[in-house]
């Protein structure tokens, strides 16, 4: 930003440089032409009165030179203009007083010269004046190319100075808060940065900055949580088959072997169905996706429905017609995690609805059940959470089927929520038609 500042200083000093020399230069160029034709008219007009003087004292600066009518130098000012060679060899044409031109002869090997020539009546013949007066260069003067250059030297050193203490000053609450986030780790993640009082950019950026830890703070809490969940469940399933089989171990002639091995199998496919689960919140984690696909929600609801053998009555209502973009598999998973849901808390009937609203897709699973508390409509999509009564109907659950689901549903763009019925839970999974991409971000396989 300094060098920035700098440069634009520099050429914005260039050019009002360059401005300034060229008004000087023209105010002295037609100063310095002005005097010269003064004194060519005031010896003219002397020329008519008196004899022609060997010596003329002219304007400081001005040399003067008087030529008869046989070309002859006659009289000049002295030590400037030569005795015997004339300054300019032209002559105003026959129509004219005088003309003017820029001579540049051996005369002032140093400087080309402006001239300007008067014709003077004579009886003899036009006798001439030539006035002539140095070309001003482009830098008129040392002292002003001087002068401009000091003023511009120092314009540009205040401009990066000054540049550089507000950039330095602006940039001081931004390393402030770099300092504070380097300090904040995962096990020290409760700090947030200190927001300014200014209401600029930089505030919003330590809000943004203290939003972001916010939400690293929930992600850390629910890790911590469900790493938490998952190891009592896990060590459950695992100290009951431990303990079953030890018991059995210390009286082995009076254990019913069979009925131990199917309480230890029936801990096993517990414990297996707990890994199954995490290992597809894994893969739903990483976004593990296939290739997408377009997908008629109505066939596949009657597709799973006639496949697999419910104890409860499923009563489809389908609207032909309504299809989405994504994972035929995982969508899958999604439907046959309500159904065993609805299953388990219905009483004799579940209901699934497939119809459109506007550009969107929704599914609906109505169970006849006692339903879920508005105050447990997010408790029942966190991971491992399980109510009383669903414990009671299932002992074997895993409280991973409706995290599973509603996940699923995020990655696809959409949304899988609890709503009002008058009777039992409805769950309502709402997709955008023909999706490609979602707030989670669908993705391919190579993703």
């Amino acid at each position: 930003m300094t060098v920035i500042a700098g440069t634009v200083t520099a050429v914005i000093c260039a050019i009002v440089t360059t401005l300034v020399l060229v008004e000087a230069r023209g105010s002295e160029t037609d100063s310095a032409r002005g005097e010269a034709t003064a004194a060519a008219l005031r010896l003219s007009y002397a020329l008519r009165r008196e004899p022609v003087p060997r010596r003329i004292d002219g304007t400081p600066g001005v040399m003067l030179q008087v030529m008869d009518e046989n070309r002859t130098v006659i009289a000049g000012t002295p030590g400037r203009a030569p005795a015997r060679r004339p300054l300019a060899r032209f002559v105003p044409s026959q129509t004219r007083v005088y003309s003017s031109r820029k001579v540049c002869s051996p005369v002032r090997r140093e400087r080309c010269l402006w001239v300007i020539g008067f014709r003077v009546f004579k009886p003899g013949g036009d006798w001439l004046i030539y006035a002539a007066v140095p070309i001003v260069p482009w830098y008129v003067s040392p002292g002003l190319i001087m002068f401009l250059a000091s003023v511009s030297l120092l314009v540009i050193l205040l401009g990066c100075l000054r540049a550089w203490a507000t950039v330095d000053q602006t940039l001081a609450p931004v390393d402030a808060i770099r300092a504070e986030l380097a300090e904040i780790t995962a096990h020290r993640s409760g700090r947030r940065v200190t927001v300014p009082e200014s209401r600029d950019e930089i505030r919003r950026l330590a809000e943004a900055a203290n939003a972001t830890l916010d939400r690293l703070d929930g992600a850390l809490e629910r890790q911590r949580s469900f790493t938490s969940d998952a190891s009592h469940d896990l060590r459950s399933p695992i100290a009951a088959a431990r303990a079953q089989i030890e018991e059995a171990l210390l009286y082995p002639d009076d254990v019913d072997w069979p009925r131990t091995a199917r309480s230890v199998l029936q801990s096993l496919e517990r414990l297996q169905a707990i890994v199954t689960d995490l290992l597809q919140l894994a893969r739903l984690d990483a976004a593990a996706w296939q290739e997408a696909e377009t997908i008629d929600l109505g066939a596949l609801v009657t597709i799973e429905v006639a496949r697999s053998e419910r104890t409860k009555r499923i009563v489809p209502h389908l609207q032909e017609g309504v299809t989405v973009r994504g994972d035929r598999l995982r969508l899958v998973r999604l439907l046959t995690n309500l159904l065993d849901n609805a299953e388990r808390h219905a009483e004799s009937r579940v209901d699934i609805t497939v119809a459109r609203e506007g550009g969107t897709a929704v599914l609906e699973v109505v169970d006849d059940g006692a339903g879920v508390a508005e105050k447990n409509r997010d408790l029942v999509f966190q991971r491992f959470a399980r109510l009383e009564d669903s414990k009671a109907r299932d002992p074997g659950g895993t409280g991973l089927g409706l995290p599973i689901a509603r996940e699923i549903a995020r990655l696809h763009g959409g949304s899988l929520t609890i709503e009002d019925s008058e009777r039992g839970a409805r769950f309502v999974l709402r997709i955008p038609r023909d999706h490609d991409g979602g707030p989670g971000g669908w993705r391919g396989a190579g993703a």
